[in-house]
């Protein structure tokens, strides 16, 4: 309406002009004269508009709703609230080995290939063994020898013939030869490298005619079908992450695997540098999809509650004073914006705990909150 009274405004000095225009008198009583009628008129239809202005207002308050804000409302209401966090870890194997022999040796043979699968006892290399072996038919040739001189010997016993010295030393000759035979093919034994573990060759370190020795990796193998996630975690989660607790892990490479599995370990100490400490979860690899030090993340539920109001979080506003968002009250026959200072609690995804300041039935304003003010008449629509 007050558009309405510029535009009539302008409307009468334009007629004022037009009429100075053609006037050729340039008496400036005249003018004078003139501009004062122009403005008793100008009186009139103010008068006029603001008799029009109340009587719409009273015709829009007899209709209820029709006048005010339109916004749309949602009932308050208590509902369950949860919170996680985040923690970015690494996918490890859980059957890992670096193979390196027993004894030292000369690589005479490698019996299989990077990418190979194998199994637990396969033979993997063998060592020169051609010294160990021919000791060891030395020692099957004198052992052979002294078992026919002791069964010799144990006959002249019994028929009580000899000396029991010669029975001893022919029977002590034999057990040492077969010590000494044991022995040597334990060490043939050593000279041949077996797997540990089922699992992959993914790397070959050494190769054909190359010098092994004990504590030289020979060869990395590694199992795919069981795998764990280490994820290091701030300290001041401490007290609400526990072994056992399910939690969710998924790999930014691959979201369609996602896994629910309980925290299998917790770490016993606190890292100095970071402040962090390791938690594992151990996942399956049953199509063999995952690969070891694959990025992983772990969701971990940190908060619940169910006996507090629940609202979106693009509702609420700050000012000095606080935390606050608008409902709809009734006043009457009619609906004004009601603003409330609310207590927070925590925020997860876009939606907030409401601790205090707002109570369940209440109606929360949530299309058109930011163009209400508080005490404005609104109009609630579907």
């Amino acid at each position: 309406m007050n558009q309405m009274k510029k535009y009539i405004v302008l409307f009468i000095a334009g007629l004022f002009l037009v009429s100075c225009g053609t006037d050729h008198t340039n008496d400036p009583q005249s003018i004078k004269k003139k501009i004062r009628e122009y403005q008793e008129e100008i009186a009139v239809l103010n008068d006029k508009i603001t008799e029009l202005e109340t009587q719409l207002g009273e015709t829009g308050n007899s209709t209820g709703q029709e006048s005010g804000m339109k916004v749309r409302v949602e009932v308050a209401q208590i509902q369950p609230f949860s919170e996680y966090f985040e923690a970015t870890g690494e996918l490890e194997a859980e059957d890992e080995a670096f193979i390196s022999p027993e004894v030292p040796g000369q690589i005479t043979e490698i019996y299989v290939e990077e990418g190979q699968r194998v199994k637990t006892g396969q033979l993997l290399a063998k060592l020169n063994t051609s010294l160990v072996e021919k000791n060891i038919n030395e020692v099957k040739t004198q052992l052979a020898y002294a078992e026919t001189m002791f069964k010799k010997q144990k006959e002249l016993w019994e028929k009580n013939i000899g000396s029991e010295r010669q029975y001893l030393d022919a029977k002590n000759q034999v057990e040492s030869l077969q010590n000494k035979l044991e022995t040597l093919q334990a060490q043939y034994k050593m000279s041949l490298i077996y797997s540990p573990l089922s699992g992959y060759v993914e790397t070959i370190i050494q190769k054909k005619g190359e010098l092994a020795s004990p504590g030289m990796q020979l060869m990395q193998i590694v199992g795919l079908d069981k795998m764990k996630v280490t994820a290091k975690i701030s300290e001041v989660y401490l007290p609400v992450v526990h072994e056992g607790d399910t939690v969710k892990v998924y790999f930014p490479s691959y979201p369609e695997i996602v896994f629910k599995r309980p925290i299998t370990r917790i770490g016993h100490v606190v890292d100095k540098q970071n402040r962090t400490f390791k938690v594992q979860v151990t996942v399956e690899n049953n199509k063999g999809i995952l690969k070891p030090n694959l990025l992983a993340s772990i969701v971990i539920n940190n908060y619940n509650s169910d006996n507090h109001i629940v609202v979106p979080s693009r509702l609420i506003r700050e000012d000095m004073k606080g935390s606050y968002l608008y409902v709809a009250q009734k006043d009457g026959d009619r609906w004004v914006a009601q603003k409330k200072y609310i207590t927070m609690g925590k925020s997860y995804r876009q939606k907030s705990e409401v601790l205090s300041g707002l109570e369940p039935g209440e109606q929360i304003i949530t299309d058109g909150f930011n163009n209400v003010t508080d005490g404005a008449v609104l109009q609630i629509v579907d």
